[in-house]
């Protein structure tokens, strides 16, 4: 069992990582005193997990169960509203608890349906992906997609816990935790060398499922995103560095309608993306392009994503959060380990998409 706190002013919650948590989910959630709890959760997760979770949670108040349908394209206002209804019928007041079990897409909406639910109510995480368990379940961000870009609708609202059970990993399939090796490669080159490097080392145990690796991982990609959203809450200035590959990425997930490629997977091309365009404007050398390129094929992701448009590419960039009045910013690298915010020329940009594919 591991451990991470997340320090925010007038706010403090815990990480807890490990095996067997959902089994004891009243065990952590008995301290919150719910009026009641909703548990959100998506078709395929709740199919595995949500009546356990439930029975558990029944021995701390009454619960509802959500079941959204599985999928990115869905992440949209009417499942929020689904959630929102549900709370609804069933008179949830200010004491009430959303739980989100389920990956991104679960823990997105159902933390937005808790920010705006009563202007407010309490959430609670309990990832069940590696994406979700090493980066979107901390630290606040929550929302939906909008047809002209990704996350554009949303709220920063922190959960009360996130309990992150590694069991839930060896029902993830083989692409899923590749996709969620995506983000733990995107810490480690925007913010720690030393833990890239025993990423790339130990990418066949993770790629294998062992508990003792991804726990590892799982742990120190928290630490690390933990401490940045702790002296930049609210994406103000620091915490954009962890967008690094999330700019093209978004772009390439836009462009092919949310479909084909899973998030991790359009982050994992995102990476390289972002690491030639270092190169192109003379921060890295090929040889850091190279082994990124490498580390993310090890890793089961694509580091290339061919064919899509370079206009239209552009033009949904500008229709990103991280663009600022009118101008293009990208996360880009200093070397494996420091990532900086930077505006980019358009030729450098268009000779990147170029490079990886794009017509």
């Amino acid at each position: 069992m591991q451990r991470v706190s997340v320090g925010l002013s007038g706010h403090q919650y815990e990480i807890v990582i490990g095996p067997g948590l959902l089994d004891q989910a009243d065990h952590y959630l008995a301290p919150l005193a719910p009026s009641r709890i909703a548990l959100v959760t998506g078709t395929a997760v709740g199919r595995l997990y949500a009546e356990a979770v439930r029975r558990s949670l029944a021995r701390v108040a009454e619960v509802g169960t959500i079941v959204l349908p599985d999928g990115e394209s869905h992440k949209q206002w009417p499942a929020v509203s689904t959630i929102i209804d549900a709370l609804v019928d069933s008179r949830a007041d200010r004491k009430a608890l959303v739980v989100a079990l389920g990956g991104g897409v679960v823990g997105d909406m159902a933390g937005f349906a808790a920010a705006i639910y009563m202007r407010g109510i309490r959430c609670v995480q309990m990832p069940t992906t590696l994406l979700a368990q090493v980066d979107s379940a901390v630290g606040g961000k929550t929302g939906i997609n909008h047809p002209r870009g990704k996350n554009l609708v949303g709220a920063f609202h922190q959960p009360q816990l996130v309990l992150s059970d590694t069991s839930t990993l060896r029902t993830l399939p083989e692409r899923e935790l590749s996709a969620g090796l995506a983000e733990v490669l995107k810490h480690g080159l925007l913010a720690d060398d030393r833990y890239f490097d025993a990423t790339v080392r130990e990418l066949p145990a993770l790629r294998a499922g062992d508990d003792a690796a991804l726990a590892r991982a799982i742990a120190r990609s928290c630490e690390i995103k933990a401490a940045i959203v702790e002296r930049d809450e609210r994406e103000a200035g620091e915490r954009a560095l962890l967008n690094l590959g999330h700019t093209f990425g978004h772009a390439i997930e836009a462009l092919t309608g949310y479909t084909r490629w899973l998030h991790g997977e359009a982050v994992g091309c995102g990476l390289v993306l972002a690491a030639d365009l270092s190169r192109r404007t003379g921060m890295v050398g090929a040889d850091a392009v190279e082994t990124i390129a490498a580390a993310v094929q090890a890793a089961g992701l694509p580091a290339r994503i061919a064919g899509l448009s370079t206009d239209a590419a552009i033009e949904a960039m500008r229709g990103d959060k991280k663009t600022e009045r009118g101008a293009l910013r990208f996360i880009l690298l200093e070397r494996i380990g420091r990532a900086v915010q930077r505006t980019v020329p358009d030729e450098a940009l268009r000779a990147t998409l170029a490079a990886g594919g794009y017509a």
